[in-house]
């Protein structure tokens, strides 16, 4: 088994498919669209893993969790970049692009080399070798 994909609804679904081209390489599908509920979406892949499905519809209300806390639920998804070198230059980056950095690069007690930051939306990336 393998995790096909994880959904994030979005205020704002073109920008969050700008960050996620940009920052991480995604490559996005064409918009679907279903006028009658509302609904739009687009799938992000990426070079290897699982893909992202990034979706709006007016209806969602905006989260209430306070994202500096941690709580029970999904919490965060991990993107590997392949070394430490590549962890502090997407932190590096990110940093000069003004993306907020809640984790240093850092080894953590597990053995992970990673740095923790907010997409632009407010949902944890941890990114890792």
């Amino acid at each position: 088994m393998r995790i096909e994909h994880i959904a994030i609804y979005c205020k704002d679904l073109e920008a969050m498919r700008g960050f996620y081209e940009k920052y991480f390489d995604g490559k996005s599908n064409e918009k679907y669209i279903n006028a009658k509920k509302g609904f739009e979406s687009y799938f992000i892949s990426f070079s290897d893993g699982a893909r992202l499905e990034l979706m709006q519809m007016a209806s969602i209300p905006t989260s209430k969790n306070d994202i500096y806390a941690q709580f029970t639920g999904l919490i965060h998804f991990a993107v590997s970049v392949g070394s430490k070198e590549k962890v502090d230059e997407l932190t590096e980056r990110f940093r000069n692009d003004g993306i907020e950095i809640i984790g240093e690069p850092r080894w953590t007690g597990d053995g992970y080399y990673e740095s923790v930051i907010l997409d632009i939306e407010g949902n944890r990336i941890e990114i890792t070798i």
